[in-house]
């Protein structure tokens, strides 16, 4: 482990983190480090799922947007 620092939080913040806690011992390091993790890990999904989405609004641009479809909605 690095060097320890310190940091002030709010105490609203820091019984948010005892909720968190997977076990009673647990540093709030340790809460920490799960939480970046967690974070990081939703950040990731939601590149990927930006990135799907960009791909598919082109075809679904194809699909929609044709003029057979529009006469259809004319019958």
């Amino acid at each position: 482990m690095g060097e320890p620092t310190t940091i002030q939080l709010d105490k609203q913040v820091v019984e948010m983190m005892k909720q968190l806690k997977e076990y009673p011992r647990q540093t709030y390091n340790e809460v920490i480090l799960n939480l970046v993790k967690v974070f990081k890990n939703v950040k990731k999904k939601n590149q990927y799922d930006e990135f799907l989405h960009k791909i598919q609004q082109q075809k679904m641009k194809e699909l929609w947007d044709n003029k057979e479809d529009e006469a259809w909605e004319n019958v």
